[in-house]
This record gives C-alpha cells, structure tokens and sequence, in this order.
C-alpha cells in the first residue's frame, strides 16, 4: 500500500462533508425542516400517480437504505487504514460527487423547476454509471470494501435508473400534448423495454452483480403496485414492470452461476 498523502486525507473529509450536505439537503428537500413534502412538489408532477412510470409511495423507503448504506461507507472509509487503500483513491471523490448530486435533486425539486431536476438526476446517473464501471474494473476483496462500495453504490445505480426515467417522465407528460390512455400505456410498455435492456446490460458488464438488479426490480415491483392498485390503473403496464423486474433479476442470478462456474474451472484447472 503507497504511503498516505495530504490529498488522501482531504478525500476522506471531502467524502464525510458531502454525506453531511446529502442528509441535510435531503431533509431539507423532503420538507422535514419545513417546505413542502416531496409527493406534492413540482404540483404533484413527481406524486405516486402521477404516469404510468410512477412508482408507488413505499417503493421510495429504499432510500433510507441507501442513506444508511453512505453513511457506513463515509465512516469506513475515513478509517486510517483507508487513507491510502488504492480502490478509495479511485472511487472516493465520485462517490463524494454522487451524494452532492443526491442532495441537489431534492433541493432543485423542493425550490426550482421540474426541468432541472431531470438534469440533476441524469448527471446522477452518469456518475453513478461511472463508479459502477469502475467497482466492476478493480474489483473489492475484503467483505467491507464489496458491501459499503459495489453493495450500497450498486443499489443507487439500480435505484436511480429507474427514477432517472420515472422523473424525465413525470416533465415530458407535463410539457407534450395530452394523449389518450391507450397510447400513453403503450408508449409506458416500450419505456420499460428499455429498462428491460439497460437493466440487463447493467448486471451482464458486472458479471451479475445483485445490488443493481436487486434495487431496479425493487422499484419495478412497486411500479407495478402503483399500476394495479391505484391510478393512473393500468393492467398491462402492471404486468410488464413485473416481467421486466424478473428479468433483470434473473439475467443478474444467471449471469452469476455463470461467473461462478468459470472461476470454480479456472481454479481447477489451475490445481
């Protein structure tokens, strides 16, 4: 392990800084200090019911697990032994990023515009896409390293695709002209075909890595939940999330025994 440096400590407060701004940003944003409560900001345009690719209200409890997932991480990583860990020097300052950005979306949705907040969350995504690239191209060893870096980064990439799309959605219905309920649902059903292959891409470039697919079929499941129980109703759209959800976790499952099984050959062949 290279010898620690005064840059190496700045990650480390830089990391704790941007966990603190995203907790508060988000109490902020939710409107727990005040403000107006998430499901009716933007007028509602963000609210469980509001399209056809609106997850229903308990779907967004996975948060606390993300939170609670960075906050483990922001303490582990500013342990003394980490100071100078390679893979930190790698991903420490993205994963910073990432929460700055968490943190943001809430606030641009609490005080600025619905256009933005598309914005925020798709640079989001981006980053979030390019920790995943690079967790997946130097993989963790130690167990701590695999669950507080790929585990917790891995279920808010999962996580924030799908509310990377559920957001674009909730600006495109408000700025594009009305369509009758028959299209709207058919153009819902091509979107989660789309998910269905970004999912799928997702958990085959990790070699079937569960987080992502976990915190996507998660909000797919609720999505559907919100489509069979509530309104805007929708058997079909229902239905497809729950196909796409299945799929994306059993292409991960698959994609894993597969990993497995090549790693158990190797090492036999090795022997």
């Amino acid at each position: 392990m290279a010898a620690a440096s005064s840059r190496d400590l700045l990650r480390q407060i830089v990391v704790i800084a941007a966990t603190g701004f995203m907790l508060v940003a988000a109490m902020v944003g939710a409107g727990v200090l005040g403000g107006t409560p998430v499901q009716d900001l933007q007028d509602g345009a963000l609210a469980a019911d509001a399209t056809y690719l609106a997850p229903a209200g308990p779907a967004f409890s996975i948060w606390s697990l993300v939170y609670l997932g960075l906050i483990a991480y922001a303490v582990w990583q500013a342990l003394p032994g980490r100071r100078s860990d390679a893979r930190q020097r790698t991903l420490g300052w993205w994963i910073a990023l990432s929460e700055v950005l968490n943190g943001l979306w809430l606030v641009t949705a609490q005080f600025l515009t619905l256009p933005l907040t598309v914005l925020v969350i798709a640079l989001l995504l981006v980053v979030l896409c390019r920790i995943y690239r690079r967790t997946v191209s130097t993989p963790g060893r130690a167990v701590a390293d695999r669950m507080l870096v790929d585990g917790v980064t891995g279920l808010h990439l999962g996580w924030v695709t799908l509310a990377t799309i559920a957001n674009a959605t909730a600006w495109l219905t408000r700025i594009l002209p009305p369509v009758e309920a028959g299209a709207a649902q058919v153009w819902a059903i091509a979107v989660l075909v789309v998910v269905a292959v970004i999912g799928c891409g997702l958990v085959s470039v990790g070699g079937g890595r569960i987080a992502p697919a976990l915190a996507l079929a998660w909000g797919l499941t609720w999505l559907a939940v919100g489509r069979l129980a509530d309104e805007p109703r929708s058997v079909s759209v229902g239905i497809a999330a729950l196909v796409v959800a299945a799929l994306v976790l059993g292409t991960a499952i698959v994609r894993r025994l597969g990993s497995g099984s090549r790693t158990r050959a190797a090492v036999a062949r090795a022997a």
